[in-house]
């Protein structure tokens, strides 16, 4: 279990829904502004922030798709070829999210392209070019039903107010 009282699960389920002004926050909290930014920097200091960001929106932007790619590394003897393809994924900007994964691929990546013909370059130039590379295999998003960033933070408040098992 965290180590967040009630009033900081409020802070966070707040925060992570919409930019609030520091004082925004506090009026909703029914606190004073000076000790909410004291919480919300201890929050940060203490690692249930990792960052702030402004999440925009890819298609306004020309990224017409996002692919979701499986990846399977080759097994070669003498070569780490898992840790060569992890940093070559992690400094690839069209590689949005890179994933280890259980199953019969080893990695997930989320990929966007402006266009099907500028994702099939990518996957024909790039992404069979990564070290290790054995097996892909593209799936494409045709329709978004949720893509959300929030986590469930209602599940650890009804669990705090309950108390320990």
């Amino acid at each position: 279990m965290t180590e967040l009282s009630l009033n900081e699960l409020k802070m966070l389920a707040i925060i992570q829904d919409e930019h609030v002004t520091n004082v925004e926050l506090a009026e909703r909290l029914g606190m004073a502004p000076s000790p909410c930014l004291r919480r919300m920097k201890a929050l940060k200091e203490r690692g249930f922030i990792e960052k702030t960001v402004s999440i925009l929106n890819r298609k306004q932007l020309g990224f017409e798709i996002l692919a979701e790619v499986e990846i399977k590394i080759a097994q070669i003897a003498g070569r780490t070829a898992d840790e060569e393809f992890r940093r070559a994924a992690a400094a690839e900007p069209a590689i949005i999210g890179c994933y280890v994964i259980a199953g019969q691929f080893d990695f997930l990546l989320k990929v966007v392209a402006t266009s099907i013909d500028a994702y099939a370059l990518f996957a024909r130039k790039v992404l069979v070019r990564m070290p290790g590379v054995a097996d892909m295999r593209s799936s494409f998003v045709l329709e978004t039903i949720k893509d959300s960033t929030a986590l469930p933070l209602d599940i650890l408040r009804r669990q705090l107010k309950r108390g320990p098992a």
